[in-house]
């Protein structure tokens, strides 16, 4: 009685692989596969878009802590700017509130143009590009803040992005510049806050809040130091010397 089961059970195993074998080639010819080293390739046709993307398990590992926070424009340390406009104001001609705050250097319209853009902690640039004419040119930078929360900066309206995706940064150093969203508005950085797992980028005004935080709240709130305390990122040493 045995041998009529180990047949029967070796000729269902080989039923099994055969169907799997299938169905991969079938999948192969009518779905399609991708490598799997580059990100996902949505949507359906053009190049991969990073918007629809969740950090995978290795990026969020990668993001360095976060000891400390500062605001990302004037000096690397915040200063010789103003907030235009503040996170969440209500905006009746937009229909929505303010999703972040509107940073200028003090000499007002288009004197900061150009200006440098900081890192406003320790972080893993996940997003470089151009989402809508509106937006302009977009940076976002994953941090791991001391509570343990992923926390994401991101840097919009900009005239040059200075880093790639993947990069790691240092609190401080320079990753943008100040633009105009290819002359959609007066030069100014839109800066926002985010507490999330993936790449949030929705519209510059809202009706609820969901991930975003607000901005410059968020960063005094995470300082972590005294206001005048201007030492800088101990990474920005450790990257220097290929250490991290």
């Amino acid at each position: 009685m045995r041998k009529p089961s180990l047949f029967l059970a070796l000729l269902l195993t080989l039923l099994m692989v055969a169907g799997v074998v299938a169905l991969r080639y079938w999948a192969a010819e009518h779905i399609g596969y991708q490598d799997a080293d580059p990100p996902l390739g949505m949507p359906v046709s053009g190049p991969p878009d990073h918007r629809f993307l969740f950090l995978s398990p290795w990026q969020t590992a990668s993001i360095p802590r976060a000891l400390r926070f500062d605001l990302p424009m004037g000096t690397e340390h915040g200063a010789l700017v103003y907030n235009a406009q503040l996170f969440w104001d209500m905006n009746e001609k937009r229909g929505g509130h303010h999703t972040g705050d509107d940073l200028n250097g003090i000499g007002g319209m288009d004197t900061d143009f150009g200006d440098p853009v900081y890192a406003t902690a320790d972080g893993l640039v996940i997003y470089t590009g151009i989402p809508s004419p509106g937006w302009g040119k977009v940076l976002i930078i994953a941090h791991k803040a001391t509570d343990g929360r992923t926390l994401h900066s991101m840097y919009a309206h900009l005239n040059t992005i200075d880093v790639t995706r993947g990069s790691i940064v240092a609190r401080g150093t320079i990753v943008a510049t100040v633009g105009t969203a290819n002359g959609h508005y007066p030069a100014h950085l839109h800066f926002e806050m985010h507490a999330s797992d993936g790449i949030d980028i929705g519209g510059g005004y809202a009706s609820a809040q969901l991930t975003h935080l607000n901005p410059s709240g968020t960063v005094i709130a995470l300082r972590n130091t005294a206001a005048d305390d201007l030492s800088p990122s101990p990474l920005v040493r450790m990257l220097a010397e290929d250490k991290y």
